[in-house]
């Protein structure tokens, strides 16, 4: 998005939490960018981070008030940036805006931090038709405006430069990719997902290849129950641009992951959704997902169901565009550029400040 502001002449400034050390943003393409980094590790605690994160933000919103806060990404360090917008009485965009399962607890915390941000934000960028009526149902007083997601931007930019790919013998044996972190799953969740990937390895129904996060509360457990499982590779977390060559070459995908469900229906990879809710329920209208919860029964069968039928299989692997066509960044900042003339009248000099916790280039 930074890349589509510039085009438009309107050079944003980054900021960034900290969450990540050692993020190097020209990695992402965003090196060119002045960029203040607030020092704020990801805490336990997400309303102790969202506090922090705050209380960071807000005397440099104070000293130096951009006119427009863009907040997008891990929502506990968005809801800092939107309270600290408040404070500072500098308007706030919200990227990604309306997602919604309409439980407060699946998920926790995001469900509740996602709709005070929205509640707060002065244009809200909504990735669907859903999310927009979502924000209606809510009566935001912001503006919405359906844009597509930037994630499917990203998307396309990353996997432009992949190499070809790879075959391997679908005939012999079929490749799964597992992921989990959610914090709901923290504990009993995250071993019952331990234990069916254990079950998938050792009966040979497949290659399990299990992405181990550096979160603690997940990494112990899946190195306990999964080192020298046979058919079970572990593997360390990896760049965005290498998750999504992983995800293009295997046959099927089980995650919490919020942008792998916007990702493997665009990729036409079949996803089971390690959750028992989602905010992204569009993926599952198009057949492209499946909700199948955290119990190992379930996955195991699940699983094993999709593979045995050759049709099933078939049909959850076309690809589809639920969450947006790759132009999001484009029309964000369109909209964003006009929302600046109508407000200062056409002054020169703007600042745009953006404030991204999950850095994606577009």
């Amino acid at each position: 998005m930074a890349h589509a502001l510039t085009a438009r002449g309107l050079i944003p400034s980054l900021i960034v939490t900290g969450q990540h050390p050692g993020l190097d943003l020209a990695d992402h393409g965003l090196d060119p960018y002045q960029a203040v980094d607030l020092a704020c590790a990801g805490e336990e605690d997400p309303h102790a981070h969202v506090a922090r994160v705050s209380s960071a933000l807000e005397p440099m919103l104070a000293h130096a008030p951009p006119d427009l806060l863009i907040v997008q990404g891990d929502t506990s360090s968005a809801l800092g940036g939107a309270r600290a917008a408040a404070a500072t009485d500098v308007p706030l965009a919200h990227v990604e805006a309306g997602l919604r399962t309409r439980d407060p607890e699946l998920p926790w915390p995001e469900e509740e931090y996602r709709t005070e941000i929205d509640a707060r934000a002065d244009l809200l960028f909504a990735p669907t038709d859903l999310s927009a009526l979502n924000l209606a149902c809510e009566h935001v007083s912001g503006r919405v405006h359906v844009t597509g997601n930037t994630g499917i931007d990203a998307l396309y930019a990353a996997i432009s430069g992949l190499p070809q790919r790879a075959v391997h013998d679908r005939a012999m044996r079929r490749r799964l990719l597992v992921t989990c972190h959610r914090r709901e799953s923290w504990g009993e969740g995250i071993r019952s997902i331990a234990a069916a990937a254990r079950e998938l390895g050792l009966s040979g129904s497949a290659w399990v290849d299990v992405i181990v996060p550096p979160n603690k509360h997940v990494a112990g457990i899946l190195r306990d129950l999964l080192h020298s499982c046979p058919n079970v590779s572990l593997l360390e977390p990896c760049s965005h641009r290498e998750l999504l060559r992983r995800m293009r070459e295997t046959d099927l995908i089980l995650s919490d992951s919020g942008g792998m469900q916007e990702e493997a229906p665009a990729l036409g990879v079949p996803l089971l959704v390690l959750r028992e809710k989602t905010e992204r329920p569009e993926g599952i209208a198009t057949g492209n997902m499946r909700l199948v919860g955290t119990c190992e029964e379930t996955i195991v069968a699940e699983t094993r169901r999709l593979l045995s039928d050759p049709a099933a299989f078939a049909a959850m692997s076309r690809p589809a565009f639920p969450y947006g066509d790759g132009r999001a960044a484009q029309r964000i900042a369109a909209i964003i550029e006009e929302w600046l003339k109508a407000r200062s009248s056409g002054s020169e000099n703007r600042r745009l400040s953006i404030y991204p916790t999950r850095v994606i280039p577009n």
